[in-house]
């Protein structure tokens, strides 16, 4: 992970954790094909911490320079901020056993890393 992302991503998941965002992971896919540069996701105890998660990383980052290109805030069970080069992922805990993006994460390049091995 380039410097820069690196610290960017340490800092999210610095605020994350500072308002107790439980079981933070983190997935560095710069060297994939994937939409983004890294993943967060972090587990909200209730779906009103879910809120108060994504508004503190707003209200820390924004005066920052730190843009948010779109939010999804339309269920308090999963909420995702699109920070371009880094995506945040907030579920509940509910939620995310349900989903399992970590799951989907791991399989997707686990399948990519195996491509082409297989061909005669």
């Amino acid at each position: 992970m380039d410097t820069s992302l690196k610290k960017r991503t340490q800092d999210i998941i610095d605020a994350l954790d500072e308002k107790k965002a439980q079981d933070i992971a983190v997935f560095d896919l710069q060297a994939r094909d994937y939409i983004t540069d890294s993943v967060i996701i972090a587990t909200a105890m209730a779906g009103k911490h879910s809120f108060a998660l994504l508004d503190h990383l707003k209200t820390t980052f924004k005066p920052k320079g730190e843009v948010f290109y779109s939010t999804d805030e339309e269920s308090e069970d999963w909420l995702i901020a699109d920070l371009g080069e880094i995506m945040v992922h907030i579920f509940t805990e509910n939620t995310r056993k349900r989903f399992n993006l970590e799951e989907f994460l791991e399989q997707y390049f686990l399948n990519d890393k195996n491509k082409g091995q297989n061909a005669d």
